[in-house]
């Protein structure tokens, strides 16, 4: 879905409410957003362009301050800005704001209600309710086409699952129909709701086609369809080699297969094809060393055989470039296809740094040439959507780091008080180190789903990693911008205003010369508290190991690679499900190398000094120092207290001696702001 046409038509009533008419003569409006309409990146872009800003109503006494120190000053100057109060409640529930927002909002008749039921009348507003908001331009689109009669839970159900995800289980009359399904639904991303999930399994297995196909597994979890996948790749290769007498090239094996199913799937199918090549090129699936890549070189198949260690990774390499200009987000595409985006840069800086050291100069061009591409791409989409991203809605999942112990509560409220959750911030993680350190992942017992999300800038640990144990913004611990030392503080009181007793969680940082073993067995104690439901962990070797290099991105690759295969990280994630908790793997920041442009002499007129950002509370001095270094950007105090002022370095650059290579943090490239989001669990 692209947001650059923010008027689509199920858009157009909600935005109506917020002409620049409106804008010029009313500073208030609350409305009331049961349904979270005011979510969706196009509505909150749309509202934001329209000079308004959002502020939910969650919590009486955050929201006071937010108010009082964002709005009622600004007002009480003489200044105009107009604010958006959003309750997640019906209208009849507005009583619980505060009576001076409510008299403010009556008097200017600016007390306004959105729903799903008044949008869609034909559509159970309960289905709808389950749907990502991005999704609602396809329930748009095929409600004004196909006008349908009202209909219940079930038939809403049937009518998305043909209409916005094309699963029509009508259509699904073969194997290989099923597996051009299934690769559909996981390649898309799209994310699709238990229940519509659940109600195409039902319908799949109503036909009695199905019954040996491990439906409830394979369809709703990615990460087990593509070992499904990976398990009948050299099935189906063995079974294609076969000699001219008709005899085996080479002896069959006997495969101990963990999925019930067909052993032999259509790969070679045109439906199927089409995405087979690009699963091994994006590392969804892993070539097999099973068969010698002779007997398949310069066949379609050969993406899925391993030769030559050099020789698949700069093809592949090579093929990764190609799919990201080919098919690569702009500045107006949403975060989704941002978040998708930055798995597959990954993917091609952790290869770009495994090639061969006399790497031939025309791929140190084509890395080159796609680095800036992007950079530049992503910087225009985060000057225009990054403001939007904290007003979007933490489900089905975070969109911003500091939601993450958002959604975390609302899987404790879900499964009840039997919940175990654990938070691991592995702090500095890039995505692309994350995919060198997944490349030493042993087989486990657990299953492992991967997205991403969108730190704070600046990218800093204090500003971050605080968020996310906070669980706010940082304008609301403003005071405790420069220290991590409030982490534990914000953790616990995070969790007990959602009714957990002291005890039920725990938090562990690891310190700074603190071996991973000792470390762990740390952690274990406390894990083993009878009372502990909730871990808040911090791992500190790739942020200590980050500061100490010199070498660039190469090296940097070369040191995770190194902590990876120690096991540290999966010996904590094997403690963390023995002990029956879900885990979310994350960081607070990314990293990305950067060539010095000059260190500025800022001495105590900064408040903050980085190598790729500098903080200032006055901003004429940070004009100052902007004007003396082109392309410096100075960051707007987005979630931010007001007088602290981010001067950013430009995308590939550092504010250290000329010439001189770091790896570092603080700004808005790519690589530091996107960082992995994984769920890890024992399989259901």
């Amino acid at each position: 879905m692209s947001t650059s046409s923010l008027n689509g038509t199920w858009r157009e009533p909600i935005l109506a409410q917020f002409s620049l008419d409106i804008a010029s003569v009313a500073r208030l409006t609350v409305v009331a957003d049961p349904d979270e309409l005011l979510t969706e990146q196009g509505i909150v872009d749309g509202i934001r362009q329209r000079g308004f800003e959002i502020v939910p109503f969650e919590d009486h006494v955050a929201f006071r301050y937010a108010y009082e120190r964002r709005f009622r000053e600004v007002w009480d100057n003489g200044n105009d800005t107009n604010l958006v109060v959003v309750l997640r409640a019906a209208r009849s529930d507005v009583s619980s704001l505060p009576f001076d927002l409510l008299q403010h909002a009556e008097r200017d008749r600016r007390l306004l209600s959105f729903s799903l039921a008044e949008l869609f009348p034909s559509l159970a507003p309960h289905v709808l309710s389950e749907l990502d908001r991005g999704e609602l331009n396809a329930v748009s689109a095929a409600n004004q086409l196909f006008k349908p009669e009202p209909m219940g839970e079930n038939a809403t159900r049937d009518f998305l699952l043909r209409n916005v995800f094309r699963l029509d289980p009508v259509q699904i009359q073969s194997d290989t129909d099923l597996l051009r399904a299934l690769l559909q639904r996981h390649y898309s991303g799209k994310i699709v709701p238990k229940s519509l999930d659940e109600r195409l399994i039902h319908l799949l297995r109503s036909t009695g086609r199905w019954e040996d196909w491990p439906l409830e597994q394979i369809l709703p979890s990615r990460a087990s369809f593509l070992e499904f996948l990976q398990e009948r790749w050299p099935i189906f290769l063995q079974g294609r080699l076969v000699s001219p007498d008709g005899g085996l090239r080479e002896k069959p094996e006997l495969y101990d297969l963990q999925f019930t199913g067909p052993k032999h799937l259509s790969f070679d199918h045109d439906d199927v094809r089409v995405y087979v090549d690009n699963l091994f090129t994006d590392g969804l699936l892993t070539p097999t060393n099973r068969l010698s890549r002779s007997l398949v070189e310069g066949t379609w198949m050969a993406v899925g055989v391993a030769g030559s260690q050099s020789a698949d990774d700069t093809s592949r390499f090579r093929r990764l470039v190609e799919l990201l200009h080919s098919n690569g987000p702009s500045p107006s595409s949403d975060h989704h296809e941002w978040a998708r985006a930055a798995a597959r840069w990954a993917e091609i800086v952790a290869l770009r740094w495994s090639l061969p050291g006399d790497v031939a100069s025309e791929d140190k061009d084509r890395f080159n040439s796609a680095h800036k591409q992007i950079e530049q791409s992503f910087y225009a989409w985060m000057d225009t959507h990054y403001a939007s991203l904290h007003s979007l809605s933490y489900l089905p999942r975070p969109v911003m780091v500091h939601q993450i112990p958002k959604y975390m509560a609302h899987r404790v409220s879900s499964k009840g008080a039997t919940a175990k959750l654990a938070l691991v911030v592995v702090d500095g993680l890039a995505m692309d180190q994350w995919a060198v350190v997944r490349q030493e992942m042993p087989r486990r017992k657990w299953i492992t789903e991967e997205f991403a999300a969108f730190a704070w800038v600046p990218t800093l640990t204090s500003v971050s990693r605080q968020s996310i144990f906070a669980g706010d913004p940082p304008f609301f611990f403003g005071q405790s911008l420069d220290t991590t030392r409030k982490e534990e503080q914000h953790w616990f009181r995070f969790w007990e205003d959602r009714g957990l007793r002291r005890g039920d969680a725990v938090y562990a940082c690891q310190g700074t010369l603190e071996d991973d073993d000792n470390f762990i067995a740390r952690i274990c104690g406390k894990l083993d508290e009878p009372r502990c439901r909730i871990a808040g962990i911090v791992v500190g070797t790739i942020d200590q190991m980050l500061h100490g290099i010199v070498t660039g991105t190469d090296g940097m690759h070369a040191g995770v690679r190194h902590w990876a295969k120690r096991g540290s990280l999966w010996r904590l994630l094997d403690a963390l499900v023995d002990r029956g908790f879900e885990v979310v793997v994350t960081a607070d920041h990314g990293n990305v190398e950067g060539v010095g442009m000059g260190k500025p002499n800022v001495g105590a007129t900064a408040d903050e000094r980085g190598e790729r950002v500098h903080v200032f509370s006055n901003a004429l001095l940070r004009s100052n120092v902007s004007a003396n270094y082109p392309g410096s950007v100075e960051w707007p105090s987005i979630g931010l207290p007001d007088d602290y002022l981010a001067l950013i370095a430009p995308p590939l650059r550092a504010f250290i001696g000329e010439g001189k290579r770091t790896v570092a943090h603080g700004g808005i490239c790519i690589e530091e702001v996107i960082v992995p989001f994984i769920t890890v669990a024992r399989p259901a």
